[in-house]
């Protein structure tokens, strides 16, 4: 049988017979390909709003930038071509969002952790350099909120951020260190609860049990896993913990931070959109940045660059520092153990470090027994110099060691 189309087996269009298996299998396929074009499309318009979400997140630094450049002039020049140097800055305002409850003083900011973060040009490592807030150093003529300039002072590190914000802490590091910073961030309380907790809790080894009414914070002994509130308290807590120094609460943060690292390594934040969205999220909402990171692309480029260093190559260290001599409440650096230190980061060479001894027993510190060394000293030298007494070091001379931990040798093991 033929039907008017000439198709053997077919049906005209009033026969209502059934269409031949090629002619249902291309309006198949023609349905398929329709869909899959619709899911691109969305997919692609889901991207692109996801994107420019997270992009716009980020809050960019302008006064910062604009200050910057009218000292530029007396800023240090780039040593080590590819090299970058980042301030990460966290600030203890308590204005914004989820910060109020934190303290009543709402007119000022000091910056309650300051860490300068050197990764190499090749990237294969990375260096965290914390800065004591209650080091006395020279900080220079800023910029305050109102307009108006502060004289150039002899003061407490952390007052930079108060009487000027990053520009003047960025100017104030400069000057301590001859040390070119390339970029800086800064993130508050509220930001940072945030990421912890889009990351699901970070691990950490406590030694002995917590109980800290100031910080919120009551803990026992051995693995736990910090939320954000947690976190924070265990970052910031200070008076009751160990010998109640900022040297101690320094290395709790260096502590936190190579565990934090570990997790965001992992596969199960990485490779898992689920878990990496809410972290992006959480992250570019609660940094505030330069022009030159205030971009989603731009803060990929940085990540995706370090985000293979293994763990036991991401050091962590204090600035040299003791007593200062007129104050034993603030600090002073270690010399020339520091300069040693900033030479180093400045050439872009290896820092080498070495765990902490064995801290003082409760006992001791109840006694208020003072540490026999300097926080943070070097254990090597370097060489004494050439026959011509040009104090060149001697190929043979030990590179300096400071003291300090790596990513990968945080946590309970």
């Amino acid at each position: 049988m033929t039907d008017s189309s000439g198709i053997p087996g077919g049906s005209d269009a009033a026969g209502g017979g059934r269409r031949p298996p090629w002619t249902r299998r291309r309006r198949l396929l023609r349905w398929v390909g329709l869909g899959l074009t619709l899911l691109v499309l969305v997919g692609a318009a889901t991207g692109w709003w996801l994107y420019n979400k997270l992009d716009g997140n980020i809050t960019e630094d302008t006064s910062a930038a604009a200050e910057l450049e009218r000292y530029e002039r007396e800023r240090p020049a780039p040593l080590a071509t590819g090299a970058r140097n980042i301030l990460l800055i966290g600030s203890d305002s308590r204005s914004g969002k989820g910060n109020a409850g934190y303290g009543g003083d709402k007119g000022t900011q000091r910056s309650d952790t300051t860490i300068l973060l050197h990764l190499p040009q090749d990237r294969r490592s990375a260096t965290a350099v914390s800065i004591p807030r209650d080091l006395m150093t020279q900080i220079p003529a800023c910029l305050q909120p109102d307009g108006t300039r502060t004289g150039a002072s002899f003061a407490q590190f952390n007052w930079a951020f108060e009487w000027g914000g990053a520009a003047c802490t960025i100017r104030t590091v400069e000057k301590l260190t001859d040390i070119r910073i390339d970029h800086h961030m800064v993130i508050d309380f509220s930001g940072f609860k945030r990421m912890v907790d889009a990351l699901g809790g970070v691990e950490v080894c406590l030694k002995e049990p917590i109980d800290d009414v100031q910080a919120k914070l009551k803990l026992p002994a051995g693995r736990q896993t910090l939320r954000g509130e947690q976190a924070l308290g265990f970052v910031r807590a200070r008076h009751s913990l160990g010998n109640g120094s900022d040297t101690e609460r320094m290395e709790r943060q260096q502590q936190f931070l190579g565990s934090l690292v570990k997790k965001v390594q992992s596969n199960g934040v990485l490779l898992n959109p689920a878990r990496l969205y809410p972290l992006l999220d959480a992250a570019t909402s609660a940094l505030t940045t330069d022009p030159g990171l205030a971009s989603l692309r731009n803060m990929y480029e940085l990540v995706r660059g370090v985000r293979g260093i293994p763990t036991d190559r991401i050091t962590f260290l204090t600035v040299p520092r003791r007593p200062y001599a007129p104050n034993p409440n603030r600090d002073e650096l270690v010399e020339p153990d520091a300069e040693r230190l900033f030479r180093q980061l400045r050439e872009d060479e290896p820092v080498t470090v070495t765990p902490p001894e064995p801290t003082a027993s409760a006992a001791t510190r109840a006694a208020g027994e003072a540490a026999p060394t300097p926080t943070g000293s070097a254990s090597g030298t370097i060489g004494e110099g050439n026959s011509a007494g040009e104090g060149t070091p001697t190929p043979s001379a030990p590179i300096p060691t400071f003291t300090g931990t790596t990513a990968g040798n945080t946590g309970c093991r």
